[in-house]
């Protein structure tokens, strides 16, 4: 499917643009590859040939050249075969190399256009969408995208190569095995990707087996008291048993798959050797067809034996397609998801007041559902005001329209006169500090919990932000100072939501906004909490979601509605 670009004119769509980037970027891995591939077909069918040759001078059917001993010619023989054996071995791998690579760049390049179209999404994708579903587009579905060139497309072209040219080097040698080759090749095709589907759909059900197994345990650990007090143990044990026997069976149907297979292409290949041979000894009026000697014999069953080998992959490789082109559609349809428009950067007007107004605003999640009707508030600079009131009512709401993650349906919401939609990053990273009810950790050190890896916060603001919240002696007395690596344990509750306002006014932003910051804390922590946003708060303009702070120091109250 087509879709348009911006200016109308109609673009292929993004996943072939994603690729044909990659081409074009990486254009030296992908001629070698093409070369490897073209010269890995040439080497593997060369083996065979030299071998014939060698068989043809033990037996007399071929002549020496001038001067040359048969010994001679036997060596020079087996060394160019064992030769040609090590180089076709050698031209293998380096193209599965290749193709790991290039699938690796494919995935790459993948991984970061879609990081890249995350950023310009509107919040209501993410508020439509779990983050299960997201993240499986990150990962199961750009998988799948590797997987269609690494175990698919290419892999599928190179063994069809090898198989043709195989067939090619069949018919020159003997054509009557070529046509028995082109009469079986369909049926052992078909009978390679029966079994293939059924050893998938037994592995599928393995895994869904091993899940339901690995979710007893915990299960019954958790609920183990009820278990015992209830004498279940019994039903406990039967469905725990139940599982097991569900993937001990379709283990044994893989298996039974795995261990059929291999003789069926056994027999094939023995069947198509005696026949030929039959054939070519037997009738006067088909003799012709195979007009084989003692090498051609020899070089045939070894064609016979590698034309097996690519008709298997080719199976795995269709399949491998198959799946991966579900999770190239899932890819497709997130980066054309509708993305919300970036605002230029602007200057802030540096006295301008009221700081926030929200004027007549209305707002919903959902078309008829609104959560805010005709709302107003105006927050003059260095004011302090409390939103309070049951939940549901928008109170985070007003948070998120402050922040520009949504626009209100109806109304206008400013900061310092700019409508909120029209704030750049940067320019939200200056004006607001945000601390949220629950401390959101990131992998890295004490330090980039802070500044979130911002070259521009310095060392002096760092310091000055934890000591503004009374954890800079915390942080210094940890084994590596501010560059120990942060974990779960390292801070209590209490100290990572200190954290959390040192993270929020490290830049210095005139407003602060807090969204219950206290709600999950005991009373001794919260007091330690309200000590250090006296002193956060400080010369700047405060908006919070029920929090006694305010009301201690005479902040106004509002309810949203």
């Amino acid at each position: 499917m087509r879709t348009r670009d911006r200016s109308g004119r109609r673009s292929r769509g993004p996943v072939r643009e994603i690729i044909g980037g990659t081409l074009k970027r990486n254009f030296a891995v992908t001629a070698a590859l093409a070369a490897v591939i073209a010269a890995s077909v040439i080497v593997n069918v060369l083996p065979p040939l030299v071998l014939a040759k060698a068989v043809d001078l033990l037996t007399g059917e071929a002549f020496l050249s001038g001067g040359e001993t048969l010994p001679g010619a036997i060596l020079r023989a087996a060394l160019l075969y064992f030769g040609l054996t090590a180089l076709s071995g050698a031209s293998n791998a380096l193209r599965e190399v290749l193709i790991t690579v290039f699938g690796q760049k494919i995935t790459h390049e993948t991984r970061s256009a879609m990081d890249r179209k995350l950023t310009r999404l509107p919040a209501s994708y993410f508020a439509d969408q779990e983050s299960g579903v997201t993240t499986s587009r990150f990962v199961d579905d750009v998988n799948a995208v590797e997987t269609l060139f690494s175990s698919g497309i290419i892999s599928m072209i190179a063994d069809a190569c090898q198989i043709v040219s195989i067939l090619v080097v069949v018919f020159r040698m003997s054509r009557g095995l070529f046509l028995m080759l082109i009469a079986a090749l369909p049926l052992l095709f078909w009978l390679t990707r029966v079994i293939q589907k059924r050893m998938l759909a037994a592995q599928w059900d393995n895994r869904v087996a091993v899940g339901k197994t690995n979710q007893q345990i915990p299960e019954t650990v958790r609920n183990q008291r009820t278990i015992r007090v209830l004498r279940i143990f019994g039903w406990r044990q039967q469905k725990y048993h139940r599982c097991v026997r569900d993937g001990f069976d379709a283990m044994e149907r893989s298996n039974f798959y795995d261990a059929v297979y291999s003789p069926i292409i056994m027999t094939v290949k023995a069947l198509l050797v005696a026949l030929m041979m039959i054939l070519a000894v037997s009738l006067t009026g088909v003799r012709s067809l195979f007009g084989m000697n003692a090498g051609t014999v020899v070089a045939l069953i070894a064609y016979i034996g590698k034309i097996f080998t690519p008709l298997e992959s080719i199976g795995m490789e269709i399949q491998n397609i198959q799946e991966a082109m579900a999770g190239i559609g899932r890819i497709r349809e997130f980066l054309e998801e509708e993305e919300r428009v970036m605002p230029e950067e602007k200057n802030l007007p540096p006295d301008s007041d009221p700081v926030i107004e929200f004027s007549h605003v209305s707002f919903g999640y959902e078309p008829g559902n609104e959560v805010l009707h005709d709302f107003s508030l105006t927050v003059r600079r260095g004011e302090m005001v409390t939103l309070e009131g049951r939940t549901g009512i928008g109170k985070s709401t007003c948070f998120k329209l402050i922040l520009g993650l949504y626009q209100p349906w109806k109304g206008s919401v400013k900061i310092m006169g700019i409508p909120a939609g029209e704030f750049t990053g940067k320019m939200l990273s200056r004006t607001f500090g945000y601390v949220e009810q629950s401390f959101a950790m990131i992998q890295g050190s004490v330090r980039d919990q802070i500044t979130l890896r911002d070259p521009s916060v310095t060392e002096e603001m760092i310091r000055g932000a934890l000591e503004k919240c009374g954890m800079l002696e915390a942080c210094e007395a940890l084994p590596q100072g501010l560059d120990t690596p942060c974990r779960e344990s390292l801070f209590s509750e209490g100290q990572k939501q200190l954290l959390s306002i040192a993270r929020a006014i490290v830049r210095e932003p005139g407003i602060l906004l807090l969204d219950e910051i206290t709600a999950n804390l005991d009373s001794i922590t919260e007091a330690q909490i309200m000590r250090s946003l006296r002193e956060a708060s400080k010369n700047r303009t405060v908006l919070s979601i029920s929090h006694r702070l305010y009301q201690e120091k005479g902040g106004r109250r509002v309810t949203p509605t």
